[in-house]
C-alpha cells in the first residue's frame, strides 16, 4: 500500500513539475522532435531510394546473366542477331552509296523495313515472309495503280472512288485472312493493305514510278535477307523439327522408365510440386519428358509451316520432301506418351498398393516398361539416324513380356481382389499349365460364387413379396418397394467409399473401410499395369508410322553389325 500511494505521489509531483516548466522549453523540445521526425523521414527516403535501386540492379544483373545462358545454351541465336545486325547494316551501306535523288533509290527506307520484317530466325521463315511480301507487294501496287487511273476519269469523283476503294480493300483482305486455309498468308494480306493504302493515297503525279521503286527496294532487302540467311551459318527448320522429333522419343523413353522404376521402388513424392499439379513446366524428369512430347504440338507445327518453303539440303535431298510425316509420327508418339502420363497420375495418387503386391508382379511389370523403352529409343536412334527398321519384327520381346504379364496377372488376379467376400474356399495360390486353368476356372470358380451366393443368401434371406391383392394394389406395391428400397440401401452402404479410417489408438474399429481400402489399393496395381499393357498395345500404331515415314522419306537401308556378319561369314 505505501509502495502504491508512493507511485502515485511520485507521479502527481511529475505532472507539477511538468505544470511549472516554462512555454519556452516546450517549443524547444517541440524543435528537437520535429527535427528527430524530419531526420527518420529522410532517412527512410533514402533507404526505400537504395533498396528500389539495389532492386533494379539485381533485375538488370539477372537479366544479363539469363541472356548470357541463353547464347550458351545456343548458339545459333547469337549468329541470327550477328546476321540481322549484318544485313541491316550492308542495306545502309548501298543507300549510302546511291546518287541523290534516283530513280533506283526514291524510296531506300522500304530496303531497310523489308530487312527488318522478313528476316526471320530460319530459312524456311525468312523465304515464308519473303513471298509474302512480294506477292502483297505486286498484286497491291497493280490493283492501286488501275484504281488510280480509272478515279482520275472520274473526274470530280475522285477522292470517293479512292475511298470507297480502300474501304473494300479492307474489308475483303481482313476476312479473308481469317479463312484457316489462308493463315500462312496473314503477312501476306498486312502487306497488301499496306501498300495498297500507301500507293493510292499518296497521290503522288506518277504512281507507276513510286511502284516500281518500291517494288525493287524491297526486292534488295529481301534478296539481302536471303544472301545472308542461306550463305552464313545456315538454318534450317527441317533439321529442328527432325531433332525435335527425335528429343521427343527420348524423353518419353525417360519418362517410361522413370514411371516403371519409382512404381516397383515404391519410392513416391513426399510433397507433390505446385507445378505438376497445374500442368505447367517443371524439373522433375520424369515428368519432363512426356510433357516434352504432348507441349511440342504448335511448335512442330510453325516448323513444318517453315519446312515447306525450304530447298533441299544437308540430309534431306529431295523436293517435297514429306516433312507431314514427321508431325504424324509426333502423334503417334502422342498418343503412347498419354499412357505415361496415365501411369504417372497413378503414382501421384493418394491409394497405392502395397510394396508385397507390387513385388509380387514387378518382373513381368519392369520386363514389359524395359522393352517398351527400348521400341521408343531403337525408334529415336533410327529416326536420328535416318534408317529403316531392321527386318525383324522390333515389337516381338515387348509383345512377349506384354502377354507374360498378362498370364502373371490372370494366374496372381485372386490377389486383386477380396476372395473373402465371393467364396468361402480360397483358390489354389499357383497355377502352372492352361489345362489346369480351366478346370478350375470351371470346377472351382462356378461352385464357389454359387456357394457364396448360397452363404449370401442364408446370411441375408431375399424378402417374400406379398400375392397381388386387386382390392389393395396400393398396399402391396409400397410393401414390396419398401422391401426394395431397403436392399438398394443395403446395397449402396456396403459400397460406401471411406471417408477416413476409423482408428482408436492401434485398434481398428471400422473392419468394413478397411477392407474396402485394401481393394482399392489392389486396384490400383490393376490399373498401372492395364495401363502399361495399354502402351505397348499402341506401340504397333507408332512403328507403322515409323515405316511410312521411312518409305515416304527414302531412308537408307539398316547396317548390319559387326557381330552378325562376322557369324554368317562363320556359317558360311
Amino acid at each position: 500500500m505505501a509502495s502504491y500511494s508512493g507511485s502515485l505521489r511520485g507521479s502527481f509531483a511529475e505532472s507539477s513539475r511538468v505544470r511549472l516548466i516554462p512555454g519556452k522549453y516546450y517549443s524547444e523540445e517541440g524543435l528537437n522532435d520535429s527535427y528527430g521526425r524530419n531526420h527518420g523521414c529522410f532517412r527512410r527516403m533514402f533507404q526505400a531510394i537504395g533498396e528500389r535501386f539495389s532492386g533494379w540492379w539485381r533485375d538488370v544483373k539477372g537479366t544479363a546473366i539469363g541472356a548470357f545462358e541463353m547464347g550458351r545454351s545456343d548458339p545459333r541465336k547469337v549468329i541470327f542477331a550477328a546476321k540481322m545486325g549484318a544485313a541491316l547494316s550492308l542495306v545502309s551501306v548501298l543507300i549510302f552509296f546511291r546518287k541523290s535523288a534516283s530513280y533506283f533509290t526514291l524510296n531506300h527506307i522500304w530496303a531497310i523495313l523489308t530487312v527488318i520484317v522478313v528476316f526471320e530466325f530460319s530459312i524456311g521463315a525468312t523465304l515464308n515472309k519473303g513471298f509474302n511480301r512480294a506477292l502483297g507487294t505486286l498484286s497491291a501496287g497493280a490493283l492501286a495503280l488501275g484504281i488510280a487511273e480509272l478515279s482520275k476519269a472520274t473526274g470530280a469523283l475522285h477522292q470517293a472512288v479512292v475511298v470507297v476503294s480502300v474501304f473494300l480493300a479492307g474489308f475483303l483482305a481482313s476476312y479473308l485472312k481469317l479463312h484457316p486455309a489462308m493463315k500462312q498468308y496473314e503477312y501476306g494480306f498486312r502487306v497488301f493493305l499496306l501498300t495498297f493504302c500507301i500507293v493510292l493515297v499518296s497521290e503522288t503525279p506518277d504512281f507507276l514510278k513510286t511502284a516500281v521503286s518500291r517494288l525493287l527496294q524491297i526486292m534488295v532487302g529481301a534478296g539481302v535477307c536471303l544472301v545472308m540467311n542461306v550463305c552464313v551459318f545456315p538454318i534450317w527448320a527441317g533439321e529442328d523439327l527432325h531433332k525435335l522429333v527425335v528429343k521427343n522419343f527420348k524423353g518419353v523413353a525417360t519418362s517410361l522408365e522413370g514411371c516403371i522404376n519409382m512404381y516397383l521402388q515404391c519410392v513416391g513424392y513426399s510433397r507433390i510440386p505446385s507445378k505438376i499439379l497445374v500442368y505447367q513446366a517443371a524439373d522433375d524428369v520424369l515428368y519432363k519428358g512426356y510433357r516434352a512430347a504432348v507441349e511440342s504440338t504448335s511448335q512442330e507445327e510453325s516448323l513444318l509451316g517453315f519446312a515447306v518453303w525450304e530447298p533441299p539440303h544437308g540430309r534431306y535431298k529431295m523436293f517435297r520432301y514429306p516433312w507431314n510425316e514427321y508431325v504424324k509420327l509426333s502423334g503417334a508418339l502422342r498418343y503412347c506418351a498419354f499412357m505415361v502420363m496415365a501411369m504417372h497420375g497413378s503414382i501421384l495418387s493418394e491409394i497405392q498398393a502395397s510394396s508385397d503386391l507390387r513385388r509380387a508382379f514387378s518382373d513381368g511389370i519392369r520386363r514389359a516398361g524395359v522393352e517398351g523403352a527400348k521400341v521408343l529409343r531403337l525408334l529415336g536412334e533410327k529416326l536420328e539416324k535416318m534408317e529403316k527398321l531392321n527386318p525383324e519384327d522390333p515389337l516381338q520381346e515387348v509383345h512377349d513380356a506384354a502377354e507374360n504379364l498378362q498370364m502373371m496377372i490372370d494366374q496372381k488376379s485372386y490377389l486383386l481382389v477380396n476372395a473373402e467376400s465371393w467364396a468361402i474356399e480360397k483358390r489354389p495360390p499357383n497355377f502352372e499349365e492352361q489345362d489346369q486353368r480351366q478346370e478350375l476356372r470351371e470346377s472351382v470358380n462356378k461352385p464357389s460364387l454359387v456357394k457364396s451366393l448360397s452363404a449370401l443368401v442364408h446370411h441375408n434371406p431375399a424378402p417374400i413379396l406379398p400375392k397381388y391383392d386387386p382390392h389393395n394394389a396400393n398396399r402391396s406395391n409400397s410393401f414390396s418397394l419398401s422391401r426394395w428400397q431397403s436392399g438398394e440401401d443395403m446395397l449402396k452402404q456396403q459400397t460406401v467409399w471411406p471417408s477416413r479410417l476409423s482408428l482408436l489408438g492401434d485398434a481398428i474399429l471400422n473392419e468394413r473401410e478397411v477392407r474396402t481400402y485394401e481393394s482399392a489399393s489392389a486396384l490400383s496395381l490393376a490399373t498401372f499395369t492395364s495401363l502399361l499393357i495399354e502402351f505397348v498395345a499402341r506401340l504397333q500404331n507408332l512403328v507403322n508410322s515409323f515405316e511410312e515415314l521411312s518409305v515416304k522419306a527414302k531412308f537408307r537401308e539398316p547396317v548390319e553389325s559387326t557381330e552378325s556378319t562376322a557369324t554368317q561369314t562363320f556359317v558360311r
